[in-house]
Parts: structure tokens; sequence; C-alpha cells
């Protein structure tokens, strides 16, 4: 006899404790635990579309939750807290140790985000709510993860699954997870904190990254109870200066003459701080790397902080050529290198710009005396480790197109545009820097896999890998050559998701291969930044910044782009 179809449960909307019927954010709450406050809080941030709507929200919430908790939360929400990690694999242990495998895979396919899911169903039988006094506040979660050796993760966990209800149980296992993505950015959280206390952005920006979670001194200063905190050293990384991209019409308005310009490299923009004995490098997020890049570091024989491209190859002062992006990619992400690659693949840093001229906070001046000082610490550095970008003449903006559409190197990717007189400040405003890129690739591909997406996309399937045709063995086959999960609209969206549903052929885990066939598929336009040779990638090569540019619905997968067109580019970039 079958067993019972089980009836899947309800999402969180509409459920969670801190919203009106409907899913509509509650009033907010001074009353709130920690945990739930800091819940409610992601809750309603992901149903606030608006900008000005999630700065009220943070900045109510930094002002009502005390300390350490707001410190912990500012830090989940800007990318800073140190949590030890949970993988899914264990998460979905501990919740069949109490529940039927089949209705939770029924109630996760209905829910479609494991959090969410385990969140809800894990005391279905529990009749009381949770006391709020019984609740860990979010500075005790963190306190406690952090302290448990490998064979304590699973007790610990099960116990704060039980001692939290549904909505600060979502929380948990969101940081827990590292999936917490609400549509709020480390900039915007500063800037909260800067309505909340008063104090200009700029200013927290500068002290950001030499204070440590839960930033109590930061708070303390932020409400006048204290002095302003006082950084010890220049050698910790300080948020970079960004540019605008350039849109239609942007420079008609603006004379050429007020501007310089440099060629935008192929690499990775990084900060480089050295003060005394202390040396770091750092990437544009904060990332320290320098343990990857100790020959970089080892050539260090200045003090202050500079502002450059990181690539690998030659400098143009050894009269060497620059190497692409895949060979960088060669000592990213690395813990540690060995001989033979720092042999093979030796890093140096192209310098852009000077936040710090020994111990003197050079940012305030303008471009053109910042870039003077630089020339002169670059100039006397080591030939084989450092050089300086150097400015592009130009009259027009016209004839910098020119140059921006041919550029003289395969790894320059555009222009930068920087005013002469911009001071160094830290975030993206428009007006003192841009950036124009040359013109991006396009090709026709065939959708071939999906995966769901996160937060707000929870439940669709987003995450899409497409492929091109090449010859098999017993004819054409798909090979894939990218993964994208933006450039569509959310009507395009819903059209894609409707796809994949329909049309899953295999189911890989959370990842759903889709029909791709000559005469049946969804083909993609996919543009991208760049291109290069990869020996990661089964189809030799890997793409920069993919995204979905258009829905060819009008096409069949037969006339999708081949493998020989990417390496077509590939080799007229390469000469």
């Amino acid at each position: 006899m079958a067993a019972p179809c089980p009836q899947p449960i309800s999402p969180l909307v509409g459920e969670m404790p801190g919203r009106a019927e409907g899913g509509i954010p509650a009033p907010a709450s001074r009353k709130l635990p920690p945990m739930r406050a800091f819940a409610t809080l992601l809750d309603r941030l992901v149903l606030t579309p608006s900008r000005n709507g999630k700065l009220k929200l943070l900045a109510d919430y930094f002002r009502d939750t005390p300390d350490p908790d707001r410190g912990y939360g500012l830090a989940a929400i800007a990318g800073t807290l140190d949590l030890k990690s949970v993988k899914p694999a264990l998460l979905r242990e501990l919740v069949l140790e109490r529940m039927d495998e089949v209705l939770f895979r029924y109630s996760y396919d209905y829910v479609g985000d494991l959090a969410e899911t385990i969140a809800l169903v894990w005391d279905q039988e529990r009749k009381e709510r949770v006391a709020d006094d019984d609740q860990p506040r979010l500075g005790a979660v963190v306190a406690r993860m952090n302290a448990l050796g490998r064979t304590e993760v699973r007790g610990a966990v099960r116990d704060l699954l039980d001692r939290l209800d549904p909505s600060a149980r979502f929380a948990f296992l969101k940081l827990a997870t590292g999936g917490l993505r609400i549509g709020v950015s480390a900039r915007l959280a500063k800037q909260a904190l800067a309505d909340f206390s008063g104090r200009d952005v700029t200013e927290i920006e500068t002290l950001w990254h030499g204070l440590q979670p839960p930033y109590e001194p930061l708070f303390a200063w932020l409400e006048g109870r204290a002095e302003r905190p006082v950084l010890a050293t220049p050698a910790i990384f300080h948020s970079v200066m960004l540019a605008n991209p350039v849109g239609e019409g942007d420079l008609d308005a603006l004379d050429p003459g007020d501007f310089a310009a440099e060629w935008k490299w192929d690499g990775i923009r990084v900060q480089l701080s050295s003060s005394g004995a202390t040396r770091r490098l750092y990437s544009r997020s904060g990332d320290d790397i320098s343990a990857a890049f100790p020959d970089v570091l080892e050539a260090i024989d200045f003090e202050g902080v500079v502002d450059g491209e990181l690539l690998v190859g030659g400098t143009a002062r050894m009269n060497s050529p620059t190497r692409t992006f895949s060979d960088l990619q060669q000592r990213l992400n690395r813990k540690t290198v060995n001989a033979r690659m720092l042999e093979e693949y030796p890093a140096f840093v192209r310098a852009y710009d000077m936040l710090f001229d020994g111990e003197a906070d050079i940012r305030p001046a303008p471009f053109l005396e910042r870039r003077a000082r630089l020339a002169d610490v670059i100039g006397k550095a080591p030939h084989d480790r450092f050089d300086l970008s150097p400015l592009v003449p130009f009259e027009s903006w016209e004839a910098l197109d020119s140059l921006r559409r041919a550029p003289p190197d395969p790894v320059i990717e555009g222009v930068m545009i920087k005013r002469r007189d911009s001071a160094y400040q830290a975030g993206r405003m428009k007006g003192p820097w841009f950036k124009w890129k040359r013109d991006p690739y396009n090709i026709d591909a065939v959708m071939m896999y999906a995966q769901r997406g996160h937060g707000k996309r929870s439940s669709y399937y987003s995450d899409f890998t497409f492929g091109v045709w090449t010859e098999g063995p017993d004819g054409d086959v798909l090979v894939p050559v990218g993964k994208a999960y933006f450039g569509f609209t959310d009507a395009e969206l819903e059209v894609l998701d409707r796809y994949v549903r329909n049309n899953t052929t295999e189911r890989f885990g959370p990842v759903r291969a889709v029909r791709a066939e000559p005469g049946y598929g969804f083909v993609l336009e996919v543009a991208f930044e760049g291109i290069n040779r990869s020996t990661r990638h089964k189809s030799g090569v890997a793409m920069r910044f993919p995204r979905i540019a258009r829905l060819r619905q009008d096409k069949l997968p037969a006339d999708a782009d081949r493998l020989e067109t990417l390496m077509a580019m590939v080799e007229a970039k390469e000469s």
C-alpha cells in the first residue's frame, strides 16, 4: 500500500514572528530579544526594495539593539563576521533524525531554501512558543560556535536549533552556512551607521578596517560616549575608491582637459600597505592575500599605502610582457605557494595611486599630486616587482574612445578616467572617476544546467550553466563554457525558471540538467568582458564576468556558437 503524499510546509512569508499577516513587515519593536531582532531585521531587509527603506531599518537596529549583539549583526551584514561554518550535509543529517526523508524532500522542494525549510520543520511537534528569556543572544551564539572543537559541532548545532524560535533559527542557519544574501552592501551598512549617529560616512570608512567585531569602540564613538578610535598603524586596509562605468552621455558635458586617463589592466585590484616591519597585501574587498604573494611583500623597500593592480609576468621596466588573467589565476586563492609556482608565475604590482606616503595621509591631495609622489616611490622600488601604470595622452573623448577600442596590450581591458584634482575618497562617487571598458564579447550559447538562487531568488532556478557546440567522437556535442546568474529581468527569470521545471532531464543534488538538443533547447545570448585560455576548464577557455544579455527564444540550439568561435576570440586577443 502506497504511503499518503505528505503535505509540504508553507514558506516563512506570513508565518515568521516579526511579520504581519500576508508577509508585510510588522511594526518595529524594541522588546524583541537580540537574536530575534536580528532575524526580523534580515526578514525586513529582504522585503524592502528601496535604499532609503533599508537604511532606516539598519539605523533603527543599530540604535535599538545593545552591545555586543548589534556589533555582531553589523559584522554579519558587512561580511566581516568570523563564524565557524556548518556544512549543509550535517544540517540534513540532523533534520532527518527527527523527520521522514520523503517529507523533508517535499518540503525542501516547495520552500526552495535549505535554511528556511529546516527553520520551519525543526520543531513541528512543539506546541508552546519558545520563551524570550530562553533564547540565546546573537553574541552568545557567535562565541559558542567559535569555541567549538570539531567533534562538538553536531551537538551544539542541535542544541541551538532546539533553543531558537523559527525566525531566529533561520537567521542562525544563514549565518552558519555563509548564505546571508539580503541585498545590503558593506557600504550601505556604513551609511546607516552614519545616518544613525550623524557622523560623516568617510570618517567611518577611514576607521573601518582598523577595528574588529563587535565594534564596541566604534559604537561608543558614534554615540558620543568615547573619543574617536585611534588606529595604531596605517598598515591596515583602507576602503578603496571606485569608478562609475561610462554611460550614454556621461562625458558630453565634461572637459577632457580636466581629466587624466590611464589603462585599466586585467588583473585584480589590490592595496599594498607597509609600515615598519608590517607588510600586507589586500584584495579590493579587504581580504588579506599576503601569504600567497611572498615575492611581492619581500620586495617592498618603502613605507606607505599603494593602490594598484596585481599581475603576473614582467613589469614594463623589465621590457617583459604582462601575462593574462588566466595565468594570474594560478596564484590566486592559495594559502601558500611553492618555489616552482613563484618561478613560473612571478607576481608584481602595477601602481595606480597612493593613499599614504610613509605616515602621511595624502588622500585629500589632488590626483596629480598623489601620482607625482607615487612615481617617486615606485621609481626607487625593485624593477621586477613594481612599476607605474602609464598615463594615456588624449585631446578629445573621441580620441580616447579610439584608444579604448584598440589598446596596445591584450591584458588591457579599457581605460580609467580621473579628474586631475580629485581627492581619494572611499566608495563610488559620481563624477571624479570613470571606467570605460572595451566593448563586451557576445555569443549565443545553450542552457545546459540550472541551480536555484539565494535570498529572494531561492524559489527560482536562476544560476545557469551554458555551453557551445564542439565536435565529439560521434558528432557535435555541447561543452560547458560558463555560468551566469544575472543580466535578466524578473519577467525573464519567470520564463527561464519555467523552462527548467518543464524540461529537467536529470538531477544532481541541487543542480538540474535540462533538455538541450540541436532541435530543442533554450538559447541565451551571453555577454562577457574577456576570455582567456584555461587548463582548468574542459572547454579550454575561461570567460570574465559573463552575464545573460538576451533570451533568444527565436533561435534553435543548432544555431548557437561553436567552441572554435571562442578559441578564435582568444587567438585574436593574444595576437
